[in-house]
């Protein structure tokens, strides 16, 4: 593919004003080729534009770039929901996964920036929200959700929300007929980890008539069926640790998972299972899980709102959960997601905007991909070579030209004279 076919295509998946068209093809070229920091400077080398006409698209042209990611994220559901498939053999069709990242930055100067205890360690910076759909095996980001700290709020004079508040908001309002068309809502389960056993996000989900299937905390308060025929509605409730405690009599089950690993083509575990209620939320499967080689104490617990579910399909699908780790991998280290510097936090937002819409383009059919080019490094290394051979194009018009040795010469001095 020539790049004149590049460019038309990247064309044909965006809509974009046409005095906009070029800075914005750049800048996500930019993004779409592999290099060590996905700078302003880099995308200027790249097109011979110059860094402040990036510098103002970023803070700018939010509101653009938010439209062509929710564009770009719809067209591409939409195209792979044409025939709905089991996600993995599970009972559900379309798996919407929630988790957060942070994008590290130098300082609490930057605007926005703010503390956070991540891992084993603070991290300063920002912290963005995720909503992931899993289709047919595909993934497809939706527009994310950024945290506002208190001060940014009070600048924009907006009223401040937590996380957890403004997640409810998001799923409260989203659509997804806009995205996969009419679909049923029994086919749709959430996968969250233990961040977000929180009863309102929970509930938000129950009430869109989705399943719930997510990790809980250890002193998340359960109760058995029994026991919650027999108590009110504010006793006999346990920590969910303590409560598969107390019922030791519940029989290890051993699962088989297949993995895509070649050295370990699947994993064990065995899992305790039973039915219950979990508090504020309602009745749902209950399941502990622990690799069976490796016990060291580490037991996972999950809860599960589709009472049809088995305990593989559980696991199977909370592993699913996994792929948004992946995607968070590969935004970072190859597409420029922590390679921004601006002051601004509007202009953050666009920068990542963009990034997911280069993620996108990256899972469309790419004209003219070689066949066996399926990872992104691959795409990648396909895009830059396009680039080369356009600079090489450019040469061999000059020199096809009357006078084209000299013409070639000439630009070549006065390219030395400038450095």
């Amino acid at each position: 593919m020539r790049f004149y076919q590049l460019r038309n295509w990247l064309f044909q998946q965006i809509t974009m004003k046409l005095r906009l068209q070029v800075v914005f093809f750049w800048y996500l070229v930019s993004l779409m080729v592999e290099t060590r920091k996905h700078s302003l400077n880099f995308a200027a080398t790249l097109s011979g534009l110059n860094p402040s006409q990036f510098s103002k698209l970023l803070r700018n042209h939010f509101g653009i770039a938010a439209y062509t990611l929710e564009d770009l994220s719809k067209k591409q559901a939409k195209r792979v929901a044409n025939v709905l498939e089991d996600l993995e053999g599970l009972p559900w069709k379309i798996a919407v996964v929630i988790d957060a990242t942070l994008q590290t930055r130098a300082g609490l100067y930057t605007e926005n920036s703010k503390r956070f205890n991540h891992g084993h360690g603070v991290v300063i910076g920002h912290q963005w929200t995720n909503i992931i759909l899993i289709i047919n095996g595909v993934l497809i980001p939706l527009p994310p959700i950024p945290f506002y700290s208190k001060n940014y709020c009070k600048k924009l004079n907006v009223k401040y929300k937590s996380e957890h508040d403004r997640l409810v908001d998001y799923l409260t309002a989203l659509n997804l007929d806009a995205y996969i068309g009419p679909h049923r809502n029994d086919e749709v389960v959430v996968l969250t980890d233990s961040g977000y056993d929180v009863k309102k996000v929970q509930k938000t989900i129950l009430q869109k008539h989705w399943h719930v299937l997510g990790a809980l905390k250890s002193n998340r308060s359960v109760k058995s069926p029994v026991q919650y025929a027999n108590t009110t509605t504010s006793t006999g409730w346990t920590g969910i640790a303590q409560f598969f405690k107390d019922h030791r009599r519940l029989p290890w089950h051993t699962i088989c998972v297949p993995t895509k690993s070649s050295k370990n083509p699947r994993m064990e575990f065995r899992v305790r299972q039973t039915n219950g209620y979990l508090k504020g939320v309602g009745q749902v499967q209950l399941v502990c899980s622990e690799f069976k080689k490796r016990r060291n104490g580490r037991r996972k617990y999950l809860a599960c709102s589709d009472l049809r579910a088995t305990p593989k399909q559980i696991l199977i699908g909370y592993r699913l959960r996994w792929r948004i780790e992946i995607f968070h991998k590969q935004i970072k280290q190859h597409l420029g997601f922590e390679d921004v510097a601006p002051k601004y936090f509007r202009s953050v937002e666009t920068h990542v905007s963009l990034v997911y819409c280069a993620y996108i383009l990256f899972q469309m059919p790419i004209p003219g991909l070689p066949e066996g080019a399926s990872t992104l490094l691959d795409k990648q290394a396909y895009i830059k070579q396009i680039l080369d051979n356009r600079k090489t194009a450019h040469i061999l018009q000059i020199l096809t030209r009357f006078g084209g040795v000299n013409q070639y010469m000439n630009e070549l001095k006065t390219v030395l004279s400038g450095i």
